[in-house]
């Protein structure tokens, strides 16, 4: 005889599992059906999003330079606010000690009197705030009280201002680590993108690499553009002696460098200090805005933000670091990736 027992009903949490797992199973071919388009990516496609990358991690190079610049500069101003506090409150402690003496001995003699008392006291200020008492004081004690107060004071406003700057410097800290973070962010990112190619498209793109990065040695046609001062033309040729020196994010040299650790190296060589950043150096002399106008030794800023800078070479050409993987080489202005903005003249 048959049976007619009805069959078992699966658990609730048989159900919940199965349920979890069908989901897992959908999300998982979701993420697989995403990925794949990123895998089928031709070696020009990637070159473009590695280019892209690239730049994005130039323009947080330079808020990263800046940021470092802020730092270095607010720790020599605490150091130096740091130690005019040491200087003022040794001047302090010398007034306070001279108008000891005179009490030490006034008392000797028993003659020790109330005003000179309150000299000696931790705020002279509320004293001579007294009017009626300061007719007790000779014209010497109210001096020497007076010094005491304006050095107090003082002492009291560079602690304010060190306490300021300590707290700009943390703030500073906090943004350079982000700013670090950032970058290797996207070169991590351009890393991984760029080891999804075959060995072949890598050797090729090596290979473009090399043709463009020119050794000092091989000719480059700079026509014949005069430098644009004695100054300028130092410049350039300390930085043709760096040609091949690989681009490395904030660097300033001798061994690598970044785009405006290349210039602002330059310029040193020539004896004239400008500043890190190429957002700053854009502001370090007279603007030119045509190509035509542009002399040798020249800044040449790129982007609408200023993130690259090198340095005229003549022709056309531009001598600069470019980027992460790259040397410093000559270069077209015309392949550089972002719109020339201006030249500026030191």
């Amino acid at each position: 005889m048959a049976s007619h027992r009805r069959p078992k009903q699966p658990s609730r949490t048989r159900v919940t599992v199965l349920t979890t797992a069908a989901a897992a199973a959908v999300v998982l071919s979701s993420q697989a059906a995403n990925a794949a388009p990123s895998e089928k990516l031709n070696k020009d496609e990637v070159k473009t999003k590695v280019d892209k990358l690239y730049e994005e991690a130039e323009q947080a190079t330079e808020q990263y330079n800046g940021a470092q610049e802020k730092q270095e500069k607010l720790q020599k101003e605490i150091s130096t606010i740091q130690d005019n506090v040491a200087r003022g409150q040794a001047d302090l402690n010398e007034l306070r000690d001279s108008i000891g003496l005179a009490a030490a001995a006034q008392y000797r003699t028993g003659s020790i009197d109330s005003s000179l008392q309150l000299l000696l006291s931790s705020n002279p200020d509320d004293f001579l705030d007294k009017a009626s008492t300061a007719d007790q004081l000779s014209a010497q004690q109210v001096e020497a009280l007076k010094k005491i107060q304006e050095k107090q004071r003082e002492l009291a406003q560079e602690r304010s201002e060190a306490s300021t700057k300590l707290k700009d410097l943390a703030s500073t800290r906090t943004e350079l680590g982000k700013k670090k973070k950032e970058v290797q962010g996207k070169l991590a990112e351009a890393r991984e993108l760029y080891n999804t190619l075959t060995a072949k498209d890598k050797a090729d793109l090596a290979a473009d690499q090399d043709r463009a990065s020119r050794s000092s040695s091989e000719r480059v046609d700079l026509g014949d553009t005069g430098s644009a001062s004695g100054r300028a033309a130092a410049a350039f040729s300390a930085a043709q002696s760096k040609i091949g020196t690989p681009y490395v994010y904030g660097a300033t040299g001798p061994s690598s460098y970044d785009c405006s650790g290349l210039t602002s190296w330059a310029y040193a060589q020539a004896g004239v200090g400008i500043p890190r950043t190429s957002e700053a150096q854009a502001n370090t002399g007279t603007r030119i805005y045509s190509q035509s106008d542009l002399q040798v030794g020249d800044l040449v800023f790129f982007f609408n933000d200023l993130h690259h800078v090198g340095l005229y070479a003549g022709n056309g050409q531009i001598l600069h670091a470019p980027r992460t993987g790259t040397v410093v080489r000559y270069e077209s202005m015309s392949t550089i990736g972002g719109p020339f903005m201006f030249g500026v003249r030191v």
